[in-house]
């Protein structure tokens, strides 16, 4: 079994690179965008002539939320045009995608966790950009699975943990908004639950019906305070904490001040337990 990684570089890039010794029986290519840049078709054609892949797992995506908002030509350009030039590259080679989107495709005013099927309404550039790259995937090739995430961090890339360990060995106190609402995943997580769609698909590949969009973050719901605060517990690190609302940190991009997930679906389909983000993030 052939699997190409795009984005390797990235923080689930990493991820996966970090999980592959355990599957054996996966041949792993991962490539970072000098190998494979999903913004060229001929450069994703060219990988793919050679390697031959079952299925293409893509991490690659422009993630920086605001810098989005000044930038809407490459975001688009990667998080759209990248879709559409990997569905048509993965259709030509009957390979199943597996493509990364974002609790940024809704606008955050919902009271109970998203599903799947709620109606999606993105409230930036980032947000508009991940759902019209969805959309593009649904239009061109119909073997994907889509899974929406939040939150990610992990021991690779930057990420929210590792900013607040650094804030925290500079700093003596901190100010971290508390009215936003929604779910840490951890990417080793989220590495393991695409193999095991990958390993479920591969068994079973004539079970078409499981293709589309899933959720997946770990379990509960916190405030990213409650996160740095339980960051900071965990390592034993003295600061004063302050919690503040959104207004008093304003960003160029519009944050979903709710964006918890409901990974029922996820669970029912592929029989996945998930760990809740605390035991996790001790972990």
């Amino acid at each position: 079994m052939v699997v190409v990684v795009t984005g390797a570089s990235g923080q689930l890039g990493q991820a996966l690179q970090f999980v592959a010794p355990k599957y054996p029986e996966i041949t792993f290519h991962f490539c970072n965008s000098e190998v494979l840049n999903i913004t060229q078709l001929e450069s994703i054609e060219a990988v793919f002539e050679i390697v031959k892949p079952d299925f293409c797992i893509n991490t690659a995506a422009y993630t920086a939320v605001d810098k989005a908002e000044s930038e809407p030509e490459k975001a688009h350009l990667i998080n759209v045009t990248g879709c559409e030039n990997l569905a048509k590259a993965c259709k030509q080679n009957n390979t199943v995608l597996l493509h990364i989107s974002t609790d940024f495709v809704f606008d955050g005013n919902a009271t109970k966790p998203y599903k799947e099927d709620d109606f999606p309404r993105p409230t930036g550039v980032y947000g508009q950009t991940k759902l019209d790259g969805e959309k593009a995937i649904q239009e061109i090739w119909e073997k994907h699975f889509i899974i929406r995430t939040s939150w990610v961090y992990s021991q690779f890339g930057n990420n929210f943990m590792k900013t607040m360990l650094g804030l925290g060995a500079e700093r003596n106190s901190l100010s971290v908004v508390n009215d936003q609402i929604g779910t840490p995943t951890h990417a080793v997580d989220l590495a393991e639950v695409l193999v095991s769609i990958i390993n479920t698909q591969h068994s079973t590949p004539s079970t078409h019906h499981l293709y589309g969009i899933y959720n997946f973050s770990n379990e509960g719901q916190c405030s990213w305070y409650d996160f740095a605060k339980k960051i900071f517990e965990i390592n034993k690190i003295k600061i004063d904490l302050q919690p503040i609302p959104t207004t008093a940190y304003p960003t160029p991009a519009k944050r979903p001040s709710y964006s918890v997930l409901d990974k029922s679906k996820l669970k029912k389909v592929f029989g996945l337990k998930i760990k809740d983000w605390e035991e996790r993030l001790r972990e």
